[in-house]
């Protein structure tokens, strides 16, 4: 592990930005920017035009390490160059950006109000190559639609089990059982999540850190006593369908957790915008999504 990178993730003030959108979510990140499915076709150019929207927020001058503690990135994006260097070396390298990996192969259908992981046969050659890569640490979701605490503390075995895996590989994994932010008992949900959460970290060998990705919660600093765990080196948040300027206001509440967003990062970007307005709206974004990362 890279002792530097670890140091700026556990003390460094910053977010993390969720660059990781896959298969299904990649449509809706291009229509977001401008780019509508008519105009490409076929999912070979629907990953090239997705990795020009990734490369042009990374190369841009205000996306740094100055506000930017890491980078999750989808598993093409790993294997890609960015300015003719290997996207994570490029992070880390150039951008001062320590460099995840999104690990997971999607959800399962919903049971019992959650969706599960679906299995992931070939985790282990993956971990190898992001390790071979330079990546520092993984990131992998599944979602509770109910506050059932059965299925809830099925979710959260299941993240743990993979998360100690990815451990043994010598990585950090970034553990998000999302809370669907329109569900009536969301609550309740994110009560019965805490608690399992906390049973499980029990099981993480001394020594250990694992990651947290949450949805932000109702009540604010509900996570208190996560962000205080000795066994969770990080506490992040995502904006999970908050428009970024509410997801901040909700992030500031919440002390000690960093945001770590996808399309509240994104939000207001077009392939349209000329290169100044492009940095200009991005370093905007970055701004204000570091300013709720505070507190």
């Amino acid at each position: 592990m890279n002792e530097e990178q670890l140091r700026k993730i556990r003390d460094d003030d910053g977010f993390i930005a969720a660059l990781d959108q896959s298969g299904g979510s990649t449509p809706r990140a291009l229509a977001a920017y401008g780019v509508e499915e008519n105009t490409y076709s076929g999912e070979v150019e629907m990953f090239d035009l997705v990795h020009e929207m990734r490369s042009r927020i990374v190369t841009s001058p205000s996306f740094n390490g100055e506000r930017i503690l890491g980078a999750i990135l989808f598993e093409m994006t790993m294997d890609r160059d960015i300015e003719g260097i290997p996207a994570a070396e490029y992070l880390w390298t150039v951008k001062g950006v320590v460099p995840f990996l999104k690990v997971d192969q999607g959800l399962a259908d919903e049971v019992d109000g959650v969706q599960m992981m679906k299995p992931m046969p070939g985790l282990g050659d993956l971990l190898a190559r992001a390790t071979a890569k330079g990546i520092f640490g993984t990131k992998m979701r599944s979602v509770i639609k109910q506050a059932s605490p059965e299925a809830i503390g099925a979710i959260v075995r299941q993240q743990f089990e993979i998360g100690a895996q990815i451990l043994d590989a010598g990585l950090v994994p970034i553990i998000e059982p999302e809370v669907d932010i329109h569900i009536s008992d969301k609550e309740a949900a994110e009560d019965l999540l805490k608690a399992a959460i906390l049973e499980d970290l029990d099981a993480v060998p001394d020594g250990r850190q694992i990651m947290l990705k949450l949805t932000i919660p109702t009540r604010d600093d509900l996570f208190a006593d996560l962000v205080a765990h000795p066994k969770v080196l990080r506490v992040v948040a995502l904006s999970g369908g908050y428009t970024r300027v509410e997801a901040n206001e909700r992030l500031a509440c919440n002390h000690g957790v960093v945001a770590s967003f996808s399309r509240a990062l994104s939000e207001g970007l077009s392939a349209q915008q000329t290169p100044e307005e492009f940095d200009a709206a991005l370093d905007s974004s970055i701004a204000t999504i570091f300013k709720a990362s505070l507190t």
